[in-house]
C-alpha cells in the first residue's frame, strides 16, 4: 500500500474529505436553523392557514443577555402580532393585499413597521443614541453646509406642512436622522420628526421639499413618548409611515405608471 493508505480502498485523503463533508453539512444545518430565531414560525396563507417551520425545525429558545442590561428570548413564544388591517384580493397564496382602512396609520404594505423594542437605541457609553441638538449641544452645523432649522417644509404640490425647529443627530455615527418639524394644528402646535432621507434641502431658498407625503398628512406622523429622545419602535413607525406615502399618500398613487 503507498504512504497515507489505511486499507486497499481508503486512505487518510479520503477521511479528511469525508470528515470536511460531513461538517459543512453540519454547519449549514445549524446556520439554516439558527437564522430562524427572528420571524418564525410562518403562518400559511393557504386555505388551512396552519403554521410552517419547514426544514430544519426550529431551534430551542435561547436566552441572550444584552448589553446594558435586560435579557431577550428568541424563539419568544410569547410573541403575538396585532391584527392585520389588510385582506387579500384573491384566495390564492401570494396574493397582494387591499387595505381595510387607513393603510399609512394601521401599518400595511410599505407603511409596515416591526414589533421592535419600545426603548431608545443606546450608544456604547449607555445614553440615547438619536437626540436632538438641544441635547446634544457638542454638535453643530458646518459652516459650509446650510442649517435647515427654519427652513420651510414644503410637501407635495408645494404645499407648506411647517418650520423646522431642531436637528437630531445620531451621536454614534455623527450623522443627521430626523429634522424636528413644527406644525399650526388646530389644537395648536405639534412638533413631529421628519426622516433626513426623505427629504430634498434648497439651501439658497431657504425651504425643505418632501415629496412622500401631503401637507395635511404630517399631522398623523406618529408621536413620541418623550420629546428629547425616540424609541426603536417609533423610529420604524415613523420611517413606515413616511415610506408607505410612497405608495399611499395620494389615490393616483396607487395605480399603475403605464
Amino acid at each position: 500500500m503507498h504512504t497515507g493508505a489505511i486499507t486497499s480502498y481508503i486512505d487518510v485523503a479520503q477521511l479528511a474529505l469525508y470528515a470536511f463533508w460531513i461538517f459543512f453539512a453540519g454547519l449549514v444545518f445549524y446556520l439554516r436553523r439558527e437564522d430562524k430565531r427572528e420571524g418564525y414560525p410562518l403562518e400559511s396563507e393557504g386555505p388551512s392557514r396552519g403554521i410552517v417551520q419547514g426544514f430544519p425545525p426550529m431551534p430551542r429558545p435561547k436566552t441572550f443577555l444584552l448589553q446594558h442590561g435586560g435579557v431577550r428570548v428568541v424563539p419568544d413564544p410569547s410573541r403575538t402580532e396585532p391584527p392585520l388591517a389588510a385582506v387579500p384580493i384573491g384566495r390564492w397564496p401570494g396574493s397582494p393585499l387591499e387595505p381595510t382602512g387607513d393603510p399609512m396609520k394601521d401599518g400595511v404594505g410599505p407603511a409596515s413597521y416591526a414589533n421592535r423594542a419600545d426603548t431608545p437605541d443606546l450608544t456604547v457609553e449607555g445614553h440615547a443614541r438619536i437626540v436632538p441638538m438641544r441635547v446634544a449641544k457638542e454638535f453643530s452645523v458646518a459652516a459650509s453646509d446650510p442649517d435647515p432649522r427654519g427652513m420651510t417644509v414644503n410637501a407635495i404640490q408645494g404645499a407648506t406642512a411647517g418650520v423646522v425647529r431642531d436637528i437630531w443627530i445620531d451621536r454614534s455615527e455623527s450623522v443627521i436622522r430626523y429634522l424636528e418639524v413644527e406644525l399650526a394644528t388646530a389644537s395648536g402646535a405639534r412638533n413631529v420628526m421628519l426622516p433626513i432621507n426623505f427629504t430634498r434641502i434648497d439651501g439658497g431658498r431657504r425651504r425643505i421639499k418632501v415629496k412622500a407625503i401631503r401637507a395635511e398628512q404630517f399631522a398623523f406622523v406618529p408621536a413620541l413618548k418623550n420629546p428629547d429622545s425616540i424609541t426603536l419602535r417609533e423610529e420604524d413607525q415613523i420611517m413606515g409611515y413616511f415610506g408607505g406615502g410612497h405608495l399611499y399618500a395620494t389615490e393616483s398613487r396607487l395605480g399603475p405608471l403605464l
